[in-house]
């Protein structure tokens, strides 16, 4: 069974995020895993 993530963010912060995850074509899990697999990456390279 999944889980279910919620957070609140501020209004600029949305718009920010609803942006790249448009111009990407992402669903917003798609842009939560896209940025975990970047961190990942860097944590790595470390």
């Amino acid at each position: 069974m999944g889980k279910e993530i919620r957070f609140i963010v501020e209004e600029d912060q949305f718009e920010r995020l609803k942006a790249v995850k448009e111009r990407r074509g992402y669903t917003w899990k798609g842009l939560m895993l896209e940025g975990v697999d970047a961190l990942d990456i860097d944590d790595r390279d470390k």
